[in-house]
């Protein structure tokens, strides 16, 4: 796999068009960090690491409206492992005007974009979701 990151993004985006519960991802401290983010944001429901057989997964539920309609309407990556996108706290985008989250991976972790404005860190801009 080349791009785990955008491997776990590509099995939320096709789980909730699929209209499923959850999905499971393989296990990463990264991606565990990122799946906790989205939860915290209250785009997805609970998170937790699962064995599964001699691997560990990270179990993730997914959340949909009244409606039925999915809370996560997109899932976009920013930096791909060809083309790195670095940000200053000054310089970290907003997404869909301040209605959406940007994760970025800094010094301190990995933060929303709206946590590393706040603390005025910068660094890798990983991804958009609204």
């Amino acid at each position: 796999m080349v791009d785990p990151i955008a491997d776990m993004l590509t099995r939320l985006r096709n789980a909730v068009s699929a209209g499923h519960t959850r999905v499971d991802i393989p296990h990463s401290r990264m991606k565990e960090a990122m799946a906790g983010i989205l939860s915290g944001e209250g785009y997805v429901g609970q998170v937790s690491v699962v064995e599964k057989g001699k691997f560990k997964v990270i179990r993730i539920g997914l959340r949909y409206d009244e409606e039925g309609q999915a809370l996560i309407s997109g899932l976009i990556m920013v930096s791909r492992p060809g083309k790195r996108i670095y940000a200053g706290y000054r310089d970290i985008p907003r997404v869909m005007g301040g209605l959406g989250l940007n994760i970025v991976s800094t010094p301190r972790g990995l933060m929303t974009g709206r946590a590393a404005r706040k603390a005025q860190v910068g660094g890798e801009v990983l991804c958009n979701v609204w």
